[in-house]
């Protein structure tokens, strides 16, 4: 768990790309909550972001341009960081329903899907309060990160996929074996 807190404080240091119209940047650091999930499984994978969001949330400078603390998580970005934890959660459940049949398919579905997909639902929700935006124009202009987050959904199964290969790490609970 600490390699994976510590792996998301590391993609925390890619520069953060602000975005004219949106009020949340473009981080490398969702590809840690793909990883975290789709390699060490839900449990594991979700306490693990959970431990990198409270040493945001205690104001340790972890986030993209030496970011942290409850300004953050209060502000217009604090859905999208509050929703790793759960997006690798999802993540981590999704690979261990399909454990059986993973393959770079299954991957790709997965990590879109608790990495990208449950991130939007809270983080932009939230972003639209925090920013005092109307909902439709969070929902349009959060349109900017899909192709940030399409690239780190491959990245990040195709790291899944090799990891599972050589070291399966995840351990299948015995009613889904």
């Amino acid at each position: 768990m600490a390699l994976f807190a510590a792996i998301m404080v590391v993609l925390g240091l890619f520069p953060l790309i602000e975005l004219p119209l949106v009020p949340a940047p473009v981080t490398a650091q969702t590809l840690g909550v793909m990883l975290a999930g789709s390699i060490v499984g839900a449990r594991r994978g979700s306490l693990a972001i959970l431990v990198f969001v409270v040493m945001v949330a205690v104001g340790l400078p972890v986030l993209p341009g030496g970011r942290g603390g409850l300004g953050v998580i209060l502000g217009p970005t604090g859905g999208f960081i509050l929703a790793y934890p759960v997006g690798a959660l999802v993540v981590g459940l999704l690979t261990e329903r399909l454990w059986r049949r993973y393959n770079l398919g299954w991957a790709l579905l997965c990590n879109a899907v608790g990495g990208a997909l449950v991130i939007y639902l809270i983080g932009i929700p939230y972003m639209a309060v925090a920013a005092g935006l109307p909902l439709d124009k969070a929902v349009l202009g959060s349109v900017v990160f899909l192709p940030g987050d399409l690239v780190k959904t491959v990245i990040g199964s195709l790291a899944a996929v090799a990891v599972r290969k050589s070291y399966p790490m995840i351990e299948v609970p015995r009613d889904r074996a």
